[in-house]
């Protein structure tokens, strides 16, 4: 969900830079694009400023694959998988721009929270016998991680149905706000559990958010507290978040259903109006469009009839980690995406190669497919995880990017 400025999205493949290392590396993951607006209309939008980011380079020498590193032939489409809405097609390691400069070590965990998933699946793919391999890696070793994923797993180009080989990639992240677990003075707007009767009968749609709003039907099932309208509702478009209590402790919340009614962008209702220009169609604009009328914000949320209730997570929370992907196992910052379910199978490696957040600055890294979303539709599409907090938000908040994708699979 980006921010002031909102980038072009151009047809060219993302090029390969020099190699640079980086420090650091829900399931519900609905309409995440809150201020999406129609693709033609985002692949329009002039780019209004570029925001560079200086990196520390550090060159890495490539490593000496093993005798066993295989290539299968190019173009080849595997045998184990195919999909309705993408094509595959075989190429050698050194198609992927940047992969012999990503440091694998920082995706290490990521595979292995894959691994947890896929070994209790069953399926033509043959993930179990790829996962039995990692015991023997070095969790620290880079070098040795890229040659497992190279002796043991070949990287297919993906292309959407229409043949093109780029796509979108967005952003998503987990909000984390202060709020207490009853009403206060500061903390007044409610974030709700799912309501009890709802259970037993659910209505097929349910009532809209103006309806729930004004009827006075959630009263009791409330869970959560906290001060923006704002903040809240963009946690209902992210499916999950942590509360700071004011006693110290954190309480997460997840997913636990909507109302059944169909999303709608306030970013998208906002521009139809003239409340906001284009670049600032983002969800940093839109929260500064609401503190400077917030006589109209519930108008504007309304537009939205779309409504996401949650539930308390067990367990303590771990600043580490993050929310629980489709796939069943915690997201991580910045190697975990979201994908389109008929593209490809959930929990796979995939090298993403794609630009940070309105720059041409190469985003070049390996991510796991953990997570889907109904916004999230085509062969090459993703919703890149960024992390927790306000820094992860202000990237998400950011990222409207071109890229290439590639999955990889088990030989």
């Amino acid at each position: 969900m980006p921010l002031p400025v909102q980038r072009t999205m151009n047809n060219k493949s993302p090029k390969a830079i020099a190699p640079s290392r980086t420090n650091s590396s829900i399931g519900y993951s609905s309409s995440k694009l809150a201020i999406m607006i129609s693709k033609v209309k985002l692949f329009q939008t002039s780019v209004f400023a570029i925001v560079l980011a200086s990196l520390l380079v550090a060159c890495s020498t490539p490593p000496t694959r093993s005798t066993g590193y295989r290539s299968s032939g190019s173009g080849v489409a595997p045998s184990t998988y195919s999909s309705s809405i993408a094509s595959f097609s075989a190429v050698s390691w050194q198609a992927l721009p940047g992969w012999q400069e990503d440091d694998m070590a920082l995706a290490w965990p990521a595979w292995l929270k894959s691994c947890e998933a896929l070994r209790r699946r069953s399926g033509e793919i043959n993930w179990r016998q790829v996962c039995s391999q990692t015991n023997g890696v070095s969790s620290s070793d880079s070098q040795a991680i890229r040659r497992y994923f190279e002796n043991y797993f070949q990287a297919y180009e993906i292309r959407n149905s229409s043949g093109s080989e780029t796509g979108l990639i967005t952003g998503y992240y987990e909000p984390v706000m202060n709020g207490s677990q009853t009403r206060t003075g500061m903390y007044s707007v409610p974030l709700y559990a799912y309501p009890n009767a709802w259970k037993k009968s659910k209505p097929n749609p349910g009532p809209s958010r103006a309806e729930l709003m004004s009827s006075g039907m959630l009263k009791g099932s409330e869970i959560a507290w906290v001060q923006d309208p704002v903040a809240a509702a963009f946690m209902q478009i992210q499916g999950s978040g942590k509360i700071r209590l004011e006693d110290g402790r954190v309480l997460r919340l997840g997913y636990a259903g909507t109302n059944d009614q169909p999303f709608k962008s306030f970013a998208q209702w906002l521009l139809d109006r003239k409340e906001i220009t284009r670049s600032e169609a983002t969800m940093q604009g839109i929260s500064q469009w609401a503190k400077r009328n917030p006589e109209r914000v519930n108008e504007m949320l309304n537009a939205n009839p779309r409504f996401v209730f949650f539930k308390e997570l067990p367990g303590n929370v771990e600043a580490d980690l993050g929310p629980n992907g489709a796939l069943g196992v915690p997201l991580t910052s910045e190697r975990s995406i979201a994908i389109d379910l008929q593209a490809m199978p959930l929990g796979a490696p995939v090298f993403l190669a794609t630009t940070k957040p309105l720059s041409s600055q190469p985003l070049q890294k390996l991510v796991m497919a953990q997570d889907t979303g109904k916004a999230i539709v085509g062969g090459v599409r993703a919703d890149y995880y960024w992390g927790s907090g306000e820094a992860a938000g202000e990237m998400a908040g950011r990222m409207k990017q071109n890229g290439k994708m590639w999955l990889l699979l088990p030989r």
